[in-house]
């Protein structure tokens, strides 16, 4: 099924205006996720909005938003009022100023989307901001309106398209003094800095996410695997604490130590997974539950056959409903 955009409308650099459509770059849904439900019947908890204090339930019609600004007095704001001081990036994103993409703090990013033309026409004047931006080598400011608030965002060249990653503002981000204050100021050893970048140079290679693996999502889902194929659940020993580090050039020899005894290791199983068919597409781990068959709840479940091997999850041909 495609993806929604989370906006549409249009993207403008003074008088060069194209249709566009947001969409986020990245998702949640394919990770494993619960339900609430009653230990009892084993029924999901539903939640009702009720008056806090006569407990009657409230429809959505008598639902408004109001500001707090004493105990149990609040500022009513109707839904017309917000429109009536809805701003121009509500449909429109205007780019404001081209800044270097090293300007922008890491603490200043929220969150990536992709922004495409949207429909047939405005190819053209796309391309043009596109290769613009590009061309600059520079990272486009603009504002858009996303769940009635505005956000700033940066607009940068991928491949054939544009990023957007939006922006927090100044009053969002927290001052690093208030946090780094008490940090001691001691002195380090040129030998202890050494051992150190030694370590950092044996654990050193190319940002690679593809090799990135979610390890408690798949222990989650062999958890899951096991307990509908009846397999039995052992408990897991509580890792022993390395204990207070007494001595760090003890301590930074012995990780030294311990990376050159792993390095061959981690080297093979690396160049195993990079020898492996390039996918498509990153495959949600969800994929990894087992397939449910029929209607039958939980005595179909109990009948399903255990996996061949009950340690590993298994991968379904078909896409499995949410746990729980």
């Amino acid at each position: 099924m495609a993806p929604r955009a989370n906006w549409k409308g249009f993207l403008r650099l003074s008088l060069v205006t194209c249709p566009v459509a947001l969409y986020p770059a990245t998702s949640d849904t394919e990770k494993v996720s619960f339900n609430q439900i009653n230990r009892k019947t084993g029924h999901r908890i539903k939640y009702l909005k009720v008056d806090a204090e006569t407990g009657d339930e409230v429809t959505s019609e008598d639902i408004v938003k109001g500001y707090k600004v004493d105990t149990d007095t609040y500022i009513e704001v109707t839904k017309d009022e917000l429109d009536d001081i809805a701003l121009d990036s509500t449909h429109t994103i205007e780019i404001d100023e081209f800044v270097p993409k090293t300007d922008i703090d890491n603490r200043y990013l929220i969150r990536p989307y992709y922004l495409v033309p949207d429909g047939k026409v405005g190819h053209d004047a796309y391309a043009v901001i596109r290769e613009t931006i590009r061309s600059m080598n520079k990272v486009a400011i603009g504002r858009v309106v996303l769940t009635n608030r505005e956000h700033i965002i940066a607009l940068e060249p991928l491949e054939s398209g544009l990023m957007g990653t939006l922006l927090r503002y100044p009053y969002e981000v927290r001052s690093e003094s208030e946090y780094f204050d008490d940090i001691q100021d001691v002195k380090l050893t040129k030998d202890m800095l050494d051992l150190a970048k030694h370590i950092v140079e044996k654990k050193s290679g190319a940002f690679e996410p593809e090799l990135f693996e979610d390890h408690y999502e798949t222990a989650l889902i062999d958890l899951i695997n096991k307990k509908r194929s009846g397999a039995p659940i052992a408990a897991k020993s509580t890792p022993k604490s390395g204990g207070n580090v007494i001595n760090l050039m003890d301590a930074l020899k012995k990780s030294l130590a311990s990376e050159k005894d792993a390095t061959p290791a981690a080297k093979v199983a690396k160049e195993t997974v990079k020898a492996k068919k390039p996918k498509k597409r990153a495959e949600g781990q969800r994929e990894m539950l087992l397939p449910i068959s029929g209607k039958g709840g939980k005595d179909a479940a109990a009948k399903e056959a255990a996996p061949k091997k009950a340690d590993k999850p298994v991968r379904a041909a078909t896409r499995a409903k949410k746990a729980g």
